[in-house]
Protein backbone atom coordinates (compact mmCIF):
# COMPACT_ATOMS: atom_id res chain seq x y z
CA UNK A 1 0.00 0.00 0.00
CA UNK A 2 1.39 3.42 -0.70
CA UNK A 3 1.72 6.17 1.57
CA UNK A 4 0.56 9.77 0.69
CA UNK A 5 3.69 11.65 2.27
CA UNK A 6 2.41 14.98 0.83
CA UNK A 7 -0.76 15.19 3.19
CA UNK A 8 -0.67 17.82 5.61
CA UNK A 9 -0.72 15.96 9.09
CA UNK A 10 -3.15 16.53 11.70
CA UNK A 11 -3.40 20.00 12.83
CA UNK A 12 -4.57 18.81 16.14
CA UNK A 13 -1.16 17.53 16.90
CA UNK A 14 0.92 19.07 18.94
CA UNK A 15 3.75 20.85 16.77
CA UNK A 16 6.77 18.57 16.56
CA UNK A 17 4.08 15.46 17.42
CA UNK A 18 3.93 14.61 13.54
CA UNK A 19 5.72 11.73 12.28
CA UNK A 20 5.71 9.57 8.97
CA UNK A 21 2.89 7.78 8.34
CA UNK A 22 3.98 3.30 8.42
CA UNK A 23 6.53 1.66 10.17
CA UNK A 24 9.04 3.94 12.60
CA UNK A 25 12.47 2.86 13.02
CA UNK A 26 12.05 1.14 16.38
CA UNK A 27 9.46 -0.76 14.25
CA UNK A 28 12.08 -1.70 11.48
CA UNK A 29 14.13 -3.09 14.78
CA UNK A 30 11.08 -5.33 16.01
CA UNK A 31 10.85 -7.10 12.78
CA UNK A 32 14.81 -7.43 12.56
CA UNK A 33 14.06 -10.01 15.21
CA UNK A 34 18.02 -9.02 16.42
CA UNK A 35 18.40 -7.96 19.97
CA UNK A 36 20.22 -4.15 19.64
CA UNK A 37 22.10 -2.10 22.19
CA UNK A 38 20.15 -0.44 24.59
CA UNK A 39 21.24 3.00 23.21
CA UNK A 40 20.16 2.40 19.80
CA UNK A 41 16.21 1.87 21.86
CA UNK A 42 16.39 4.92 23.48
CA UNK A 43 14.19 8.04 21.76
CA UNK A 44 14.96 11.36 23.06
CA UNK A 45 13.08 14.27 20.32
CA UNK A 46 11.92 17.92 21.95
CA UNK A 47 10.28 20.42 20.11
CA UNK A 48 12.45 23.24 19.83
CA UNK A 49 10.41 25.91 17.34
CA UNK A 50 9.43 26.74 13.82
CA UNK A 51 10.98 29.69 13.40
CA UNK A 52 12.19 30.73 10.18
CA UNK A 53 16.56 31.30 10.73
CA UNK A 54 18.02 33.92 8.66
CA UNK A 55 20.26 33.39 5.47
CA UNK A 56 22.80 35.97 7.02
CA UNK A 57 24.36 33.59 9.24
CA UNK A 58 25.49 31.76 6.26
CA UNK A 59 27.20 34.31 3.77
CA UNK A 60 27.59 37.63 6.49
CA UNK A 61 31.51 37.70 6.97
CA UNK A 62 30.41 39.68 9.89
CA UNK A 63 28.78 36.89 11.70
CA UNK A 64 31.24 34.52 10.71
CA UNK A 65 33.63 37.11 12.37
CA UNK A 66 31.44 36.61 15.39
CA UNK A 67 31.75 32.57 15.52
CA UNK A 68 35.39 33.08 15.21
CA UNK A 69 35.35 35.29 18.42
CA UNK A 70 33.02 33.53 20.50
CA UNK A 71 32.58 30.26 19.48
CA UNK A 72 35.75 28.56 17.91
CA UNK A 73 37.73 29.38 20.51
CA UNK A 74 35.47 28.31 23.81
CA UNK A 75 34.49 24.45 22.15
CA UNK A 76 36.19 20.98 22.83
CA UNK A 77 36.94 19.89 18.92
CA UNK A 78 38.29 16.96 18.06
CA UNK A 79 42.43 18.04 16.74
CA UNK A 80 44.08 14.28 15.78
CA UNK A 81 43.63 10.68 16.32
CA UNK A 82 46.16 9.33 19.42
CA UNK A 83 47.64 7.19 16.31
CA UNK A 84 48.86 10.63 14.77
CA UNK A 85 51.33 10.76 17.68
CA UNK A 86 52.20 8.20 19.01
CA UNK A 87 55.55 8.03 20.08
CA UNK A 88 57.41 10.47 22.46
CA UNK A 89 58.13 13.62 20.67
CA UNK A 90 55.37 13.58 17.67
CA UNK A 91 53.32 16.13 17.27
CA UNK A 92 50.06 17.48 15.46
CA UNK A 93 48.90 20.85 13.78
CA UNK A 94 45.33 21.48 14.33
CA UNK A 95 43.97 24.77 13.17
CA UNK A 96 40.76 26.11 12.47
CA UNK A 97 40.12 29.90 11.35
CA UNK A 98 43.00 31.89 12.59
CA UNK A 99 43.69 29.77 15.64
CA UNK A 100 46.63 26.62 15.53
CA UNK A 101 46.93 24.74 18.30
CA UNK A 102 50.34 22.16 18.61
CA UNK A 103 49.68 18.60 20.25
CA UNK A 104 52.15 17.15 21.16
CA UNK A 105 53.29 13.41 23.12
CA UNK A 106 55.56 14.14 26.25
CA UNK A 107 58.37 12.26 27.66
CA UNK A 108 55.83 10.55 29.88
CA UNK A 109 53.60 9.89 27.28
CA UNK A 110 50.83 12.40 28.24
CA UNK A 111 49.38 14.36 25.59
CA UNK A 112 49.21 18.32 25.81
CA UNK A 113 48.03 21.25 23.92
CA UNK A 114 50.06 24.42 23.21
CA UNK A 115 49.28 27.56 21.43
CA UNK A 116 51.38 26.82 17.91
CA UNK A 117 53.37 30.29 18.57
CA UNK A 118 56.99 30.97 19.70
CA UNK A 119 56.69 33.55 22.49
CA UNK A 120 59.86 35.32 21.45
CA UNK A 121 58.53 36.56 17.76
CA UNK A 122 55.27 34.80 17.64
CA UNK A 123 56.60 32.38 14.96
CA UNK A 124 54.67 29.12 14.13
CA UNK A 125 56.57 26.04 15.43
CA UNK A 126 54.83 24.10 12.47
CA UNK A 127 52.52 24.85 9.89
CA UNK A 128 48.63 23.55 9.90
CA UNK A 129 48.20 19.56 9.40
CA UNK A 130 51.66 18.99 9.41
CA UNK A 131 53.46 16.05 11.60
CA UNK A 132 56.80 15.70 13.54
CA UNK A 133 58.26 12.36 14.14
CA UNK A 134 60.18 11.57 17.81
CA UNK A 135 61.72 15.31 18.15
CA UNK A 136 63.30 15.76 21.86
CA UNK A 137 61.92 19.56 22.29
CA UNK A 138 59.56 21.86 20.32
CA UNK A 139 62.65 24.39 18.01
CA UNK A 140 61.46 27.37 16.40
CA UNK A 141 62.51 27.65 13.06
CA UNK A 142 62.99 31.26 13.38
CA UNK A 143 65.52 31.81 16.05
CA UNK A 144 65.68 28.47 17.80
CA UNK A 145 64.23 29.19 20.71
CA UNK A 146 63.33 25.93 22.69
CA UNK A 147 61.18 24.90 24.93
CA UNK A 148 60.88 20.89 26.58
CA UNK A 149 57.69 18.79 25.51
CA UNK A 150 55.55 19.77 28.66
CA UNK A 151 56.12 23.68 27.33
CA UNK A 152 58.86 24.32 30.14
CA UNK A 153 61.48 26.63 28.62
CA UNK A 154 64.86 24.22 27.52
CA UNK A 155 67.29 26.84 25.90
CA UNK A 156 67.21 30.44 24.74
CA UNK A 157 69.70 31.46 22.27
CA UNK A 158 72.11 34.44 22.95
CA UNK A 159 70.87 33.80 26.74
CA UNK A 160 73.10 36.52 27.91
CA UNK A 161 70.48 39.17 25.95
CA UNK A 162 67.30 37.58 27.61
CA UNK A 163 67.86 38.42 31.90
CA UNK A 164 64.23 39.52 31.86
CA UNK A 165 63.44 35.80 30.75
CA UNK A 166 63.00 32.91 32.83
CA UNK A 167 60.95 29.31 33.42
CA UNK A 168 58.23 31.01 35.05
CA UNK A 169 57.10 34.02 32.81
CA UNK A 170 58.80 32.12 28.65
CA UNK A 171 56.93 29.07 28.17
CA UNK A 172 53.98 27.83 25.84
CA UNK A 173 50.52 28.61 26.43
CA UNK A 174 49.12 25.44 27.38
CA UNK A 175 44.99 24.75 26.11
CA UNK A 176 42.91 22.25 27.25
CA UNK A 177 43.38 18.85 25.93
CA UNK A 178 41.53 15.27 26.49
CA UNK A 179 40.72 12.28 24.82
CA UNK A 180 38.00 10.28 23.85
CA UNK A 181 37.47 6.94 21.58
CA UNK A 182 41.16 7.23 20.14
CA UNK A 183 40.52 11.10 19.18
CA UNK A 184 42.18 14.12 20.73
CA UNK A 185 39.96 16.91 21.83
CA UNK A 186 41.39 20.65 22.24
CA UNK A 187 39.56 23.53 24.15
CA UNK A 188 41.22 27.30 24.20
CA UNK A 189 38.75 28.00 26.91
CA UNK A 190 40.46 27.54 30.39
CA UNK A 191 37.48 28.26 31.68
CA UNK A 192 35.52 25.27 30.05
CA UNK A 193 33.67 22.12 32.19
CA UNK A 194 35.42 18.95 31.40
CA UNK A 195 34.90 16.74 27.68
CA UNK A 196 33.22 13.82 29.47
CA UNK A 197 30.37 16.06 30.37
CA UNK A 198 30.65 17.73 27.40
CA UNK A 199 30.06 14.86 25.30
CA UNK A 200 26.83 14.08 27.25
CA UNK A 201 25.51 10.33 25.96
CA UNK A 202 28.45 9.63 23.48
CA UNK A 203 30.97 8.04 25.97
CA UNK A 204 27.93 5.70 27.30
CA UNK A 205 26.20 4.97 24.14
CA UNK A 206 30.15 3.83 22.50
CA UNK A 207 30.70 1.56 24.99
CA UNK A 208 29.71 -1.15 22.93
CA UNK A 209 31.20 0.78 20.00
CA UNK A 210 34.72 1.77 20.69
CA UNK A 211 36.25 3.72 18.91
CA UNK A 212 39.88 3.54 20.17
CA UNK A 213 40.71 0.12 18.38
CA UNK A 214 40.37 1.15 15.20
CA UNK A 215 42.78 3.06 13.13
CA UNK A 216 42.47 5.92 9.97
CA UNK A 217 42.23 3.70 6.62
CA UNK A 218 41.36 6.95 4.96
CA UNK A 219 41.67 10.41 5.16
CA UNK A 220 40.10 13.02 2.53
CA UNK A 221 40.08 17.21 2.80
CA UNK A 222 38.01 18.83 0.75
CA UNK A 223 37.41 22.33 0.11
CA UNK A 224 33.42 22.98 0.13
CA UNK A 225 31.79 25.91 -1.56
CA UNK A 226 29.64 26.96 0.97
CA UNK A 227 29.87 27.96 4.48
CA UNK A 228 30.71 25.59 6.56
CA UNK A 229 26.95 25.31 8.75
CA UNK A 230 25.40 25.23 5.23
CA UNK A 231 27.75 22.46 4.50
CA UNK A 232 27.50 20.44 7.92
CA UNK A 233 23.32 20.24 7.34
CA UNK A 234 23.16 17.93 4.44
CA UNK A 235 24.54 15.18 7.20
CA UNK A 236 22.20 16.51 10.06
CA UNK A 237 19.23 15.28 8.12
CA UNK A 238 17.78 12.75 6.09
CA UNK A 239 14.89 14.61 4.46
CA UNK A 240 17.05 15.17 1.42
CA UNK A 241 17.70 11.77 -0.03
CA UNK A 242 14.42 11.47 -1.74
CA UNK A 243 15.82 14.42 -4.27
CA UNK A 244 19.48 14.30 -4.01
CA UNK A 245 20.29 10.13 -3.54
CA UNK A 246 17.30 9.21 -5.86
CA UNK A 247 18.90 6.27 -6.64
CA UNK A 248 18.60 5.08 -3.24
CA UNK A 249 15.18 4.83 -2.38
CA UNK A 250 14.70 1.56 -2.56
CA UNK A 251 16.73 0.61 0.04
CA UNK A 252 16.54 4.02 1.90
CA UNK A 253 13.76 4.21 4.51
CA UNK A 254 14.36 8.26 4.52
CA UNK A 255 11.36 9.71 6.07
CA UNK A 256 11.22 6.38 8.62
CA UNK A 257 14.93 7.91 10.06
CA UNK A 258 14.99 8.66 13.84
CA UNK A 259 16.13 11.65 15.11
CA UNK A 260 17.50 12.10 18.39
CA UNK A 261 18.25 15.71 20.94
CA UNK A 262 20.13 14.17 23.67
CA UNK A 263 20.85 18.00 24.43
CA UNK A 264 22.71 21.03 23.32
CA UNK A 265 25.81 19.10 22.22
CA UNK A 266 24.61 16.09 21.35
CA UNK A 267 22.13 14.97 18.49
CA UNK A 268 21.72 11.32 16.44
CA UNK A 269 19.62 9.98 13.48
CA UNK A 270 19.43 6.62 12.89
CA UNK A 271 18.40 5.55 9.13
CA UNK A 272 17.44 2.48 8.07
CA UNK A 273 19.13 0.54 5.01
CA UNK A 274 17.76 -1.70 3.36
CA UNK A 275 14.21 -0.61 3.37
CA UNK A 276 12.32 0.96 0.79
CA UNK A 277 11.52 4.38 1.15
CA UNK A 278 7.52 5.21 2.07
CA UNK A 279 7.86 7.60 -0.54
CA UNK A 280 7.33 4.91 -2.91
CA UNK A 281 4.36 4.26 -4.96
CA UNK A 282 4.63 1.07 -5.88
CA UNK A 283 5.95 -2.12 -4.22
CA UNK A 284 9.84 -3.02 -4.12
CA UNK A 285 10.86 -6.56 -4.51
CA UNK A 286 13.64 -7.92 -2.09
CA UNK A 287 15.47 -9.32 -5.25
CA UNK A 288 15.18 -5.26 -6.04
CA UNK A 289 16.39 -4.68 -2.76
CA UNK A 290 18.97 -7.10 -2.85
CA UNK A 291 20.36 -6.07 -5.89
CA UNK A 292 20.38 -1.80 -5.44
CA UNK A 293 22.59 -3.20 -2.01
CA UNK A 294 25.27 -4.28 -4.15
CA UNK A 295 24.34 -8.08 -4.10
CA UNK A 296 23.21 -10.95 -7.19
CA UNK A 297 19.46 -10.73 -7.07
CA UNK A 298 20.07 -14.63 -7.78
CA UNK A 299 21.73 -15.32 -4.72
CA UNK A 300 19.03 -14.39 -2.28
CA UNK A 301 17.68 -17.56 -0.83
CA UNK A 302 13.80 -18.03 -1.24
CA UNK A 303 11.39 -16.34 1.40
CA UNK A 304 14.70 -14.69 3.05
CA UNK A 305 14.46 -10.92 3.84
CA UNK A 306 17.06 -9.02 1.66
CA UNK A 307 18.16 -6.37 4.24
CA UNK A 308 18.64 -9.68 6.92
CA UNK A 309 20.61 -11.54 4.32
CA UNK A 310 22.80 -8.52 3.41
CA UNK A 311 23.58 -7.80 6.99
CA UNK A 312 24.63 -12.04 7.30
CA UNK A 313 26.73 -11.83 4.37
CA UNK A 314 28.46 -8.68 5.82
CA UNK A 315 29.07 -10.86 9.18
CA UNK A 316 31.02 -13.27 7.38
CA UNK A 317 32.87 -10.66 5.10
CA UNK A 318 33.69 -8.49 7.52
CA UNK A 319 34.66 -10.96 9.87
CA UNK A 320 37.00 -12.53 7.72
CA UNK A 321 38.10 -9.41 6.33
CA UNK A 322 39.09 -8.16 9.67
CA UNK A 323 39.59 -10.98 12.03
CA UNK A 324 36.15 -10.45 14.12
CA UNK A 325 33.27 -12.03 15.63
CA UNK A 326 30.46 -10.41 14.22
CA UNK A 327 28.03 -13.40 14.86
CA UNK A 328 26.37 -11.38 17.98
CA UNK A 329 25.71 -7.86 15.89
CA UNK A 330 22.39 -6.67 14.74
CA UNK A 331 21.22 -6.20 11.25
CA UNK A 332 21.04 -2.58 12.55
CA UNK A 333 24.74 -2.28 13.21
CA UNK A 334 25.58 -3.97 10.71
CA UNK A 335 23.91 -2.02 7.15
CA UNK A 336 22.18 1.05 9.02
CA UNK A 337 23.45 4.84 9.10
CA UNK A 338 23.85 5.78 12.65
CA UNK A 339 24.85 8.76 13.02
CA UNK A 340 25.96 10.98 15.90
CA UNK A 341 26.67 14.62 16.11
CA UNK A 342 29.46 16.63 18.30
CA UNK A 343 28.77 20.78 18.15
CA UNK A 344 29.90 22.37 16.49
CA UNK A 345 31.68 20.22 13.72
CA UNK A 346 32.08 16.40 14.35
CA UNK A 347 30.22 13.35 13.46
CA UNK A 348 30.67 9.52 14.23
CA UNK A 349 29.53 7.14 12.73
CA UNK A 350 29.63 3.50 15.12
CA UNK A 351 28.03 1.15 12.21
CA UNK A 352 30.13 -1.59 10.86
CA UNK A 353 29.27 -0.71 7.36
CA UNK A 354 29.84 3.48 7.53
CA UNK A 355 32.75 3.43 9.81
CA UNK A 356 33.25 7.49 9.09
CA UNK A 357 34.20 10.30 11.02
CA UNK A 358 33.69 13.86 9.86
CA UNK A 359 34.15 17.01 10.86
CA UNK A 360 34.08 20.73 9.16
CA UNK A 361 36.24 23.87 9.57
CA UNK A 362 35.54 27.44 8.34
CA UNK A 363 37.86 28.71 5.59
CA UNK A 364 36.02 32.04 4.96
CA UNK A 365 31.87 32.77 5.19
CA UNK A 366 31.84 30.97 1.97
CA UNK A 367 33.73 28.09 2.36
CA UNK A 368 34.85 25.71 4.46
CA UNK A 369 36.70 22.39 4.77
CA UNK A 370 35.17 19.13 4.98
CA UNK A 371 36.92 16.20 6.30
CA UNK A 372 35.92 12.38 6.39
CA UNK A 373 38.41 9.68 7.75
CA UNK A 374 37.49 5.86 7.55
CA UNK A 375 38.03 3.76 10.40
CA UNK A 376 38.86 0.27 10.41
CA UNK A 377 39.25 -1.87 12.88
CA UNK A 378 42.57 -2.94 14.10
CA UNK A 379 43.92 -6.38 12.67
CA UNK A 380 43.55 -9.06 15.70
CA UNK A 381 47.13 -9.15 17.24
CA UNK A 382 48.69 -6.80 14.99
CA UNK A 383 50.23 -3.56 14.86
CA UNK A 384 48.03 -1.43 14.76
CA UNK A 385 48.71 0.31 10.88
CA UNK A 386 50.01 3.77 10.32
CA UNK A 387 46.90 6.45 10.01
CA UNK A 388 46.33 6.94 6.55
CA UNK A 389 47.86 10.43 5.26
CA UNK A 390 45.38 12.97 3.84
CA UNK A 391 44.26 13.12 0.68
CA UNK A 392 43.54 16.91 -0.63
CA UNK A 393 40.96 17.67 -2.47
CA UNK A 394 39.72 21.31 -4.46
CA UNK A 395 35.79 22.44 -4.89
CA UNK A 396 36.51 20.93 -8.79
CA UNK A 397 37.54 17.61 -7.54
CA UNK A 398 35.33 14.65 -7.45
CA UNK A 399 35.75 12.28 -4.65
CA UNK A 400 35.56 9.39 -7.36
CA UNK A 401 39.09 10.24 -7.96
CA UNK A 402 40.05 8.48 -4.19
CA UNK A 403 40.68 4.72 -4.73
CA UNK A 404 38.24 2.67 -2.69
CA UNK A 405 35.92 5.32 -1.73
CA UNK A 406 32.94 3.71 -1.51
CA UNK A 407 30.58 6.60 -0.77
CA UNK A 408 32.14 8.94 -2.86
CA UNK A 409 29.02 9.22 -5.72
CA UNK A 410 27.24 9.91 -2.65
CA UNK A 411 28.92 12.40 -0.86
CA UNK A 412 29.56 13.92 -4.50
CA UNK A 413 25.67 14.41 -4.79
CA UNK A 414 25.71 15.80 -1.43
CA UNK A 415 28.35 18.53 -1.87
CA UNK A 416 27.71 19.35 -5.59
CA UNK A 417 24.27 20.61 -4.48
CA UNK A 418 26.36 23.49 -1.82
CA UNK A 419 27.44 26.11 -4.62
CA UNK A 420 23.56 26.67 -5.78
CA UNK A 421 22.27 26.18 -2.43
CA UNK A 422 24.92 28.89 -1.14
CA UNK A 423 24.32 31.31 -4.18
CA UNK A 424 20.19 30.77 -3.57
CA UNK A 425 20.70 31.86 -0.28
CA UNK A 426 22.70 35.17 -1.39
CA UNK A 427 20.09 35.94 -4.04
CA UNK A 428 16.92 35.20 -1.52
CA UNK A 429 18.83 37.69 0.94
CA UNK A 430 18.42 40.62 -1.86
CA UNK A 431 15.00 39.75 -3.09
CA UNK A 432 13.53 36.97 -1.07
CA UNK A 433 12.20 35.89 2.20
CA UNK A 434 16.04 36.12 3.06
CA UNK A 435 15.65 32.50 5.17
CA UNK A 436 14.89 29.28 5.61
CA UNK A 437 12.06 27.28 7.41
CA UNK A 438 12.76 24.33 8.66
CA UNK A 439 10.57 20.74 9.58
CA UNK A 440 9.92 20.63 13.40
CA UNK A 441 10.92 16.63 13.12
CA UNK A 442 13.57 15.89 10.32
CA UNK A 443 15.30 18.61 10.51
CA UNK A 444 15.13 19.49 14.13
CA UNK A 445 19.22 18.81 14.80
CA UNK A 446 19.88 21.70 12.68
CA UNK A 447 17.32 23.69 14.63
CA UNK A 448 19.56 22.23 17.65
CA UNK A 449 22.77 23.11 16.34
CA UNK A 450 21.81 26.99 15.60
CA UNK A 451 20.05 27.47 19.36
CA UNK A 452 23.82 26.24 21.13
CA UNK A 453 25.87 28.78 18.36
CA UNK A 454 23.67 31.49 19.86
CA UNK A 455 23.93 30.66 23.21
CA UNK A 456 28.06 30.93 22.51
CA UNK A 457 27.08 34.62 20.78
CA UNK A 458 24.91 36.08 23.29
CA UNK A 459 27.83 35.13 25.47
Amino acid sequence: MSLNLTKASDMDLPKGDARCPGPSYQDILDADGYQVPDAMRSEQYEFLGDEDIGFERYVSEDFAQAEIDQMWNRTWQWACREEHIPAKGDRYVYDVGPYSILVVRGDDMHIRAFVNSCPHRGMQFASEGSTGVRRPTIRCPFHGMTFNLDGSLNEIPCRWDFPHLSEENFRLTEIQCDIWGGFVFINMDTDAGPLADYLEVVPDHFKLWPMDDRYVALHTEKVLPANWKMAMEAFLEAFHVLETHSQAVQTAADANAQYDIFGKNVSRFIHAIGKPSPHLNQPVSEKQIFAKLGRDPEMLPEGAEARAHHAQLLREEYGEQFDVDLSGTSTAEMVDSIEYFVFPNAFFFPGISIRLCYRFRPIDADHCLHEILLLQPVPKGKPRPAPAKPIRLEVEDSYTTVPGFDLADILDQDTDNLMMQRNGAKASLKGGKGAQSLGNYQEARIRRMHLTLDEYLDG
